[in-house]
């Protein structure tokens, strides 16, 4: 591990972006693999799976975005260092708001009359691929953003704490890869469909990953205001789409028990490597 985090460290900040995130990406077609080898899922696993999802992503807003937005800002903005995150943080949350109500998707679960965004006939796989594709944009994001504020040297942002992040992305993408894939294969789509259209929910990834470290490391006033946006966005997706979907059947306990494991294994993840 200290052999990979001093290489990173050592490269181009958006390469390293790149790298962390096409990992992320694999981890996703890992999950999504396991359609080759099951037909059909328990809903209690697939409920606790997308709540171990939510709980990664919102330990991952605090520890390794918000926290470090408000520890730059400290230096960066010293009379009000409260304001680019609470600003950042309400832009993101914006951003996925106008996304969720454009862009056709049906969160897993969701019956598909139960579909949002614009009105479109398109086929309910579809729908499925863009409501994970909503979840990956500003993981990827993160990653990219955090790398580029690691390159720069930014009080608050490391390496360590870039790579914690992609890690703890990457665990919980490999079982949401399998919760994209577990349904279509269900519902009487071949296993090879179900899987490239599992892992094809996470290809977004390196694109918002290198979009991140870019806009970071070329417009450096923005840092604390991109690691806020993409807490925000990764909130607003925890709370409207992952949550909800957890929340549908009789194993509400189990989602919300895997949530908790998906908080504690990122926070551990965030503080043991930072």
């Amino acid at each position: 591990m200290d052999a990979i985090i001093e290489y990173l460290g050592s490269i181009n900040p958006v390469l390293a972006a790149f790298y962390a995130t096409m990992f992320t990406w694999g981890l996703t077609a890992a999950g999504a693999s396991l359609v080759f080898l099951f037909k059909t899922m328990h809903r209690g696993v697939l409920d606790a799976m997308l709540g171990f999802t939510g709980g990664v992503m919102v330990a991952a807003s605090f520890w390794s975005l918000l926290n470090p937005a408000i520890e730059m800002s400290e230096t960066m903005y010293p009379s009000m260092p409260w304001m680019p995150a609470a600003v950042g943080f309400f832009i993101g949350a914006v951003f996925l708001f106008g996304l969720d109500k454009v862009m056709p998707h049906l969160h897993i679960n969701f019956k598909e009359s139960e579909k949002e965004g614009v009105k479109t006939e398109w086929h309910k796989t579809t729908l499925l691929v863009l409501a994970i594709t909503l979840h990956n944009i500003p993981e990827g994001l993160a990653v990219g953003v955090l790398f580029g504020a690691a390159g720069l040297g930014m009080d608050g942002a490391t390496i360590a704490g870039a790579v914690a992040l992609a890690i703890g992305i990457g665990i919980q993408n490999f079982p949401e890869g399998f919760a994209v894939a577990m349904p279509l294969r269900r519902q009487g789509v071949s296993r090879r469909k179900s899987f490239y259209y599992g892992q094809l929910s996470a290809v977004v990834e390196p694109v918002f990953g290198v979009l991140g470290a870019v806009a970071v490391v070329y417009m450096e006033p923005i840092l604390p205001f991109a690691l806020a946006f993409a807490a925000g966005a990764m909130i607003y997706v925890v709370v409207e789409e992952v949550i909800p979907e957890t929340q549908r059947d009789k194993y509400t306990d189990v989602a919300v028990l895997g949530f908790i494991g998906g908080f504690l294994v990122m926070m551990i993840l965030d503080v043991g490597l930072s």
